[in-house]
């Protein structure tokens, strides 16, 4: 029987929760996670059984090091630390060991679950990072653009995010790269409107693509879209923003996930060195990414069979 995957694919949800975890070192630890992986899809069902709209989904991932304390041998071929980037920008790398992606219709549901999952986990773990995101208006983010217009759907999307034979003893598996970034709303919102389309490479009333005479090179949607061999290479974003206003915190959380890691580090480099080198993503003038983490997403058969 084929693996199932995680629910790496779903529809946008309005609520979202982000919880990156770090693994404490005592060996008791490791049977800790592997019993809640086995048990997340009963814990999952549990809550969501409490609004059958609300639309509850959830994603585990690891990352490198954690990947190797807990299972060992084999490993997801192309699973490694993230890379920081150093280029105009800095892409930070930061510590991650396991990753929860919570989505809902109700941010009440995706709280109640990374509750339970926290519950369960107790002192195994430690936070690196928790962000609350949330649906802005229109699918915008908080610099004012529809974020996600060119993410694949449907078959496409599971063609571009589910690993299939080129690693047969992860199939059903992903790869994930998070990254929050913190905007610079004065510095950006100083710009023209003008001036913000061609660095977004799309209309930001409208929402539609800019033509190729109009559009800069170093668009943001010029640098992000990768080919190889003529074919376009997607990848599943499900982007949120989050904030907090008294702390004047605005920012974008970015999760990309992808059959390959390759695909979204080759963007990144794009963004934030530049293609060709110089020619860098010029939205990273007024947003900073302060996080960088790489996980695996194991299918979710892998997931269950810990259970016994």
């Amino acid at each position: 029987m084929s693996a199932i995957p995680q629910p790496v694919v779903v529809k946008l949800t309005r609520a979202a929760i982000f919880l990156v975890l770090t693994l404490k070192p005592e060996p008791q630890h490791r049977d800790t996670v592997r019993a809640l992986c086995g048990d997340l899809a009963g814990i999952l069902r549990a809550v969501g059984f409490r609004d059958a709209e609300g639309r509850l989904s959830c994603v585990m991932g690891f990352g490198s090091d954690a990947w190797e304390r807990l299972f060992g041998q084999p490993r997801p071929r192309d699973l490694h630390p993230f890379r920081e980037i150093q280029g105009q920008h800095h892409a930070v790398s930061t510590p991650g060991d396991i990753l929860f992606h919570i989505r809902a219709a109700r941010m009440d549901l995706c709280f109640e679950l990374a509750t339970q999952i926290m519950s369960r986990l107790g002192d195994a773990v430690a936070t690196a990072d928790e962000v609350h995101g949330f649906n802005y208006f229109d699918d915008r983010d908080l610099i004012g653009f529809v974020d996600g217009t060119e993410n694949p759907v449907d078959q496409a999307a599971l063609d571009a995010a589910i690993i299939g034979d080129e690693d047969a003893t992860f199939t059903g598996g992903s790869y994930v790269i998070v990254q929050k970034y913190l905007h610079d709303l004065p510095s950006w919102n100083a710009l023209p409107v003008e001036q913000q389309e061609k660095i977004i490479g799309r209309t930001k009333l409208a929402d539609i693509e800019l033509d190729d005479a109009t559009k800069p090179t170093y668009a943001h949607n010029a640098l992000t879209t990768i080919e190889e061999n003529g074919e376009q290479l997607d990848i599943v974003r499900d982007n949120m923003p989050f904030g907090n206003v008294g702390k004047g915190e605005f920012g974008t959380y970015f999760i990309g996930y992808a059959r390959s890691p390759s695909r979204i580090e080759q963007m990144l480099i794009n963004m934030f060195v530049g293609r060709p080198p110089g020619n860098y993503d010029r939205l990273l003038d007024h947003s900073k990414a302060v996080t960088g983490t790489l996980f695996f997403v194991p299918s979710a058969t892998f997931l269950e069979d810990l259970a016994s």
